[in-house]
């Protein structure tokens, strides 16, 4: 992640890719992120390094970065739902911001525990005040991707997801807690997973608070 033109970067970034495919011998490209046009253009000129040869970061910039707002799309590459969030997080319009937000955390949902507790995380924390409190306002039982979510990780007894991510996200469970999950019915489930989305704690998560 690039925040401003720093010629010295110029200089390691390809060390930084020479001594990695050294390491782990398979090729190796560098990627810069940067949500500065201009930062963008300067990290993208070829970098000569003399003797005839040289090298060329890929370069991303963040406006590039497609407005993910259909459920579909999210939920068929979860990464790049999470991208546009961190993109996207401090759109003029905090409620379209919220609802990128908020498809890319449901996508994450359906990957491994550890994967979704840290994109879940992010996308809550690139939101600004305005849009973390829209994300935090919406009915989630008002989108279509409400029942889809209940299929997949209530309906087919996915109880233990549930156990995960609590887990991942806020620590080792007490025995009442684990008990309180395990004995929940379909509806406080759902209730518990739409809480995980923008909860801090785990009191907040499970509705104690």
């Amino acid at each position: 992640m690039q925040l401003s033109n720093d010629d010295d970067k110029r200089y390691v970034w390809p060390a930084y890719v020479a001594n990695l495919r050294a390491r782990i011998r398979c090729p190796v490209c560098l990627l810069v992120i940067t949500a500065e046009e201009n930062v963008a253009r300067w990290a993208g000129k070829t970098i000569e390094l003399g003797g005839g040869n040289r090298f060329v970061p890929w370069v991303l910039s963040l406006s590039g970065v497609p407005k993910i707002t259909d459920e579909e799309l999210a939920k068929e590459d979860p990464e790049l739902a999470v991208l546009s969030a961190l993109a996207h997080a401090s759109d003029p319009d905090p409620a379209k911001s919220a609802r990128i937000a908020l498809l890319a955390q449901m996508a994450s949902l359906g990957l491994d525990p550890e994967r979704s507790t840290l994109y879940c995380d992010l996308v809550l924390n690139s939101l600004p005040e305005a849009a973390r409190r829209a994300l935090q306002a919406m009915n989630p039982s008002k989108y279509e991707y409400q029942s889809e979510f209940a299929r997949r990780y209530v309906a087919q007894g996915r109880v233990e997801m549930v156990l995960k991510l609590l887990t991942t996200r806020y620590g080792e469970l007490s025995a009442g807690v684990a008990e309180r999950i395990q004995g929940a019915n379909t509806a406080d489930l759902v209730a518990i997973a739409e809480r995980m989305l923008t909860a801090q704690t785990l009191d907040e998560a499970l509705g104690t608070r």
